[in-house]
């Protein structure tokens, strides 16, 4: 209204010179156009007239525009003042808001804490139902049981904080404890005393014990007493049960073993003859003997290290009494020790899983139940190695035990370590002592004390033989270093005796072919079972070239020997130049020529034969005589060259020189075919 006032009646008014208002500028505003329309100016007009508030100014001569600011700024300032105290207002709601907010989160922070508190401090009576009256097999059984204990450690914590609640359940969860700690322990010490009926597999009662495990858990927390009390009862048991059974399956073991065992005359360089065989008591004491070459041939009895029979099952004892079947020492070996493998894995796992024992604590626990079973076996290992002299079967043993400890390391679990390596250094100075014996033996041989002199491979080499490749193929899977040296050791012997053996022969064609034929058994034993390229086949194939090649020189030597000692000697003097020494041997090379024509044939027919006869070996005695055949040629050729320099030209007798085709094709009808 104030706006309009001003609007309307601020032209008409007559106003003094000093408040001359300035000219209003109305732009481009044209009252003449006919667009302006004015028709309800008077309208406008009028109601401001008859306005009271109008009225009342004009009467007493008031300026409308002061008058109007006047009340406009009264009018803002009450805006502002109604503005000011509306801020003030959200701001007082705001913190309110905020505080009522605040509370609500604390309260229902308290409800929750409290309601979990009257949760936690209320017995149902479901639990207590279910703990008095339920089997403790029932799974509400044992879903009840994780709740008790949650309470009894609830009030735990509460007693810790002096909660005055906490004497309220107290009475309650005690007695549910004691009632669930005497059915736990009841029935944990019926499956514990369920190991002990006869002929009872223990795996089962263990298993059934594991799906419990949270029993013992139960116990160890809230009643270490009782917890302490069945471990105790446990080992005592099993400690019990585990030297039982293994004490009498080890004594029907020995029901199927060899009743025959070596003794300390069994050795490598002992005469070949039908050795005395004695009984002895102990476990597994009884390896077969037939003879005594069979205590350094492995035959089937390496089968016990493959994987199919290494782990294979164990032998049952009475079954075998009823097939009359028996076994060497290392099976039965193996046997016991799979078994004891087996169940101790089992029993470590059960331990570490069933009483929550880890490291030395699991270590500790086992050793108090297979401690007595481990060192009655030490006991009787002790005892047989102390009278045994098959060290074919003790090193066997110890590979047994090799591989045994690398399958329990694969299965993580470390229980029998200490075991393996109390064996091993049980085993291993045996088998290196019998080892020191057998190379004694041969090094203190009288070969005049050996029987008849004969070509054919000695016995006491095929032993050597046999024994070697046998324990290098054997310590290809785990090298020892000492093993290697004690065969290089025995090596060195076997040449040795070789050597003086093949003294006792009077010609050195003799010896030839007996050191021929023993390097060429040999080095055929080792090749079956050992590589080409160990010590023992490398010094083998060496000697036996080199004694072949002797050979070959020698039995050329007797019918082609003049011809050969001509061709050397030539060929020494062309080296030098001083062939013409021999020009005036014509009546030597005529005879020569002469007589390797008219008897070259007969020569190598009688020798192939010798040769074949001389040999054991069949095929080294084909390669014998390809090479001295070859040989031949090549000193024939050699022949041939010398003859044919200038010094030899003009003898008649080089036409009766046979063509060296001609000769090498008549050669090759005489080789051998096998």
């Amino acid at each position: 209204m104030e706006h309009a006032l001003v609007t309307v009646f601020r032209a008409p008014r007559e106003l003094p010179d000093s408040d001359v208002v300035s000219p209003i500028n109305l732009g481009d505003l044209d009252l003449t156009t006919d667009e302006f329309i004015l028709d309800e100016v008077d309208l406008h007009i009028q109601a401001n007239l008859e306005d009271d508030l109008v009225k009342e100014a004009l009467k007493m001569g008031v300026d409308l525009r002061q008058y109007s600011k006047q009340r406009m700024e009264g009018m803002l300032s009450g805006f502002q003042s109604d503005l000011s105290s509306i801020s003030s207002e959200i701001q007082t709601l705001q913190q309110q808001s905020v505080s009522m907010n605040m509370r609500l989160k604390n309260r229902q922070a308290v409800r929750s804490q409290l309601s979990q508190l009257v949760d936690e401090l209320v017995v149902p009576k479901t639990m207590i139902l279910v703990i008095l009256e339920s089997p403790v097999t029932e799974q509400e059984f044992l879903e009840q049981l994780h709740e008790l204990n949650k309470k009894i450690n609830f009030a735990k914590e509460l007693s810790f904080r002096e909660t005055l609640a906490c004497s309220d359940i107290q009475d309650n969860v005690d007695r549910l404890k004691i009632k669930a700690v005497t059915k736990i322990r009841e029935f944990i010490v019926q499956k514990i005393y369920s190991f002990r009926k006869p002929m009872t597999n223990y795996q089962i009662p263990q298993n059934t014990l594991l799906k419990y495990r949270f029993f013992y858990q139960f116990l160890l927390a809230n009643e270490r007493t009782v917890a302490k009390e069945l471990r105790d009862e446990y080992v005592d048991t099993m400690s019990k049960i585990y030297y039982s059974y293994f004490k009498s399956y080890s004594g029907r073991l020995l029901k199927v073993q060899y009743e025959d065992v070596a003794d300390k005359d069994d050795l490598m360089g002992v005469e070949d003859t039908p050795p005395v065989l004695h009984s002895s008591s102990g476990f597994f004491s009884k390896p077969s003997l037939k003879s005594r070459n069979t205590i350094f041939t492995l035959g089937q009895r390496g089968a016990v290290l493959s994987p199919a029979e290494l782990e294979g099952p164990i032998l049952v004892p009475h079954t075998a009494q009823r097939g009359d079947n028996r076994y060497p020492y290392e099976t039965l070996f193996r046997s016991q020790h799979y078994a004891l493998l087996d169940n101790g894995c089992r029993e470590y796992l059960f331990l570490s899983d069933f009483f929550m024992v880890a490291g030395n604590s699991a270590l500790d626990l086992f050793n108090s139940i297979m401690g007595k079973t481990l060192g009655m076996f030490l006991k009787n290992m002790s005892t047989y190695l102390s009278d045994c002299y098959d060290s074919i079967a003790v090193f066997l043993c110890i590979h047994v035990i090799l591989r045994f400890k690398a399958i329990t390391a694969k299965r993580n679990i470390p229980a029998l370590d200490k075991y393996w390596e109390a064996v091993l250094e049980l085993l291993w100075p045996r088998f290196e002592l019998i080892l020191e014996m057998n190379i004694q033996s041969i090094r203190s041989t009288d070969p005049q004390k050996l029987g008849v002199l004969d070509t054919r491979p000695h016995y006491i080499t095929r032993r050597y033989a046999e024994f070697s490749s046998t324990i290098v193929s054997i310590n290809q899977t785990f090298p020892n270093e000492r093993t290697n040296t004690l065969l290089g050791q025995l090596q060195v012997e076997v040449e040795n005796f070789v050597l003086k053996m093949a003294a006792e022969f009077p010609s050195r064609k003799d010896q030839l072919i007996f050191l021929i034929n023993n390097y060429d058994m040999m080095l055929s034993v080792l090749m079956e079972r050992a590589t080409d390229d160990s010590k023992e086949v490398e010094g083998f194939q060496q000697l036996l070239m080199a004694r072949t090649q002797e050979f070959i020189e020698e039995i050329l030597s007797s019918p082609f020997g003049g011809m050969i000692a001509f061709v050397k000697e030539s060929e020494a003097l062309m080296e030098r130049g001083q062939l013409d020494k021999l020009k005036n041997d014509e009546v030597r090379i005529t005879q020569l020529v002469r007589g390797f024509s008219s008897t070259w044939k007969q020569s190598v027919e009688s020798l192939s034969q010798d040769v074949m006869r001389s040999f054991t070996n069949f095929k080294n005695g084909t390669s014998i005589i390809q090479g001295a055949l070859t040989q031949l040629i090549q000193y024939y050729h050699g022949f041939h060259k010398v003859l044919n320099q200038p010094t030899f030209r003009s003898l008649t007798v080089r036409s009766e020189l046979i063509n060296l085709h001609h000769l090498m094709v008549e050669v090759k009808k005489h080789k051998p075919n096998f």
